[in-house]
């Protein structure tokens, strides 16, 4: 039996390939734009000048089929690709592999009709165009999509939706929305009442409120009303009652590679930990020395690893076409809260200067804190968790399938 945890050589190329560019053409940008507090105008232009160089370097659209511009990389391959991307924080946007146009890129390749790739997808691919996933709302529990009162009402050719929206990530400046909406009163099951539209921005009834203010400042995370808005029948996506659907086939992958790029900073958040503890001297010793300092080294180093297997193991699941869901959960809650501790040691050790904003750490520990509720709260994948592990014990005797079906 072969268990090979090697990358190929041109894997193992290809990542170094990225952190070259992340260190020799991204953090350059970073850097002047915090020391100039570049304007949004001048961010735009130096976005577009690192895709193209993107671009020329062969590092375009790692998560796209080579047949829509991209280089068709798996699931395992892009955990390197993603994780080296996210060592800064522009990176996965120089490569056009950012959230949420990743996952909508996804899904309109398996989703959309050809008509709706030509007009939406191709856009997206080129990079001349963003977009928004527009389902949760601040009526209901965002974890739950059954509670969705968004409502979709057909009108002749035309559907008229009116409902409510919130935290709809990147939705200024998007062209286009995928918005879930309840388009059944009373489906044979619950999870079978949401269907998708595209909702082409601006539109009539489409109302950005604000950018919703976060304790790390404002991000694009939009509020949205919106009243009797038109939405041509050609515009869903998926087929009717099947947003539930199209949602799980978005968001299961979609969390996995929200983990590839908090590895990056985490790995990071590390690799300033162990700097500053080579580096800093006090009574009578370097940190790295004393050996409280070592054991935050080694819990964050410990933790890190595990968070690399994790991911590995659910995104090659994903590759082999297998069943995902409990590895992609686990993953998604241990990353999200080792990334928190990772960072959070990470200031500990750099005291006074980490807490200060002179190092990234203390806006990556904002940053942080949203991973354990976005894509699903940490509560609801213990519950489905806990649940697969049950229900693997009572159908065989055993938990072996809900903890990786590994041979141990």
């Amino acid at each position: 039996m072969a268990i090979d945890f090697s990358f190929p050589p041109e894997l193992e190329a290809l990542r170094a390939k990225v952190r070259a560019f992340v260190d020799d053409v991204v953090r350059p940008v970073e850097r002047s734009a915090d020391e100039e507090r570049w304007e949004r105008d001048r961010w735009i232009a130096a976005v577009i000048e690192m895709r193209q160089k993107a671009r020329a370097e062969g590092l375009w659209l790692p998560h796209m089929p080579k047949a829509w511009g991209g280089m068709g990389l798996g699931h395992v391959a892009m955990a390197s690709v993603s994780a080296e991307a996210a060592r800064s924080r522009m990176g996965p946007f120089a490569l056009n592999a950012q959230a949420p146009d990743e996952g909508n890129m996804h899904t309109l390749l398996h989703w959309g009709t050809d008509e709706q790739k030509q007009k939406y997808l191709k856009p997206l691919c080129e990079g001349y165009a963003r977009s928004c996933f527009a389902m949760t709302e601040p009526e209901v529990a965002g974890s739950d999509p059954t509670l969705i009162r968004t409502a979709a009402v057909p009108d002749g050719d035309e559907w008229v939706i009116n409902g409510h929206k919130w935290f709809i990530s990147g939705a200024r400046g998007a062209q286009f929305a995928i918005l879930l909406a309840r388009t059944e009163d009373d489906p044979d099951l619950p999870q079978a009442a949401n269907s998708a539209f595209i909702v082409d921005i601006p539109s009539a009834g489409w109302e950005v409120v604000r950018d919703v203010e976060t304790m790390s400042g404002s991000h694009n995370h939009c509020e949205i009303r919106i009243t009797d808005l038109r939405v041509h029948k050609d515009q869903m996506l998926g087929g009717r009652g099947q947003g539930h659907l199209l949602g799980q086939h978005r968001l299961g992958p979609a969390r996995l590679a929200h983990c590839m790029r908090w590895i990056g900073q985490a790995e990071t958040a590390l690799e300033m930990m162990v700097d500053r503890s080579l580096n800093r001297y006090s009574h009578g010793s370097y940190l790295a020395e004393k050996q409280g300092i070592q054991w935050l080294v080694a819990d964050s180093t410990m933790e890190l690893y595990q968070c690399k297997l994790m991911v590995l193991h659910a995104a090659y699941l994903i590759d082999s076409g297998a069943d995902f869901k409990s590895e992609v959960s686990m993953a998604k809650h241990f990353v999200a809260n080792s990334l928190w501790r990772i960072i959070d040691r990470a200031i500990q050790v750099h005291g006074a200067l980490g807490y200060s904003t002179d190092t990234p750490l203390a806006e990556m520990l904002k940053q942080a804190r949203w991973a354990r509720f976005a894509d699903g709260a940490d509560e609801i994948h213990q519950m489905r968790i806990a649940q697969r592990t049950i229900a693997a014990y009572k159908d065989t005797g055993s938990v072996n399938a809900a903890t990786g079906s590994l041979p141990l």
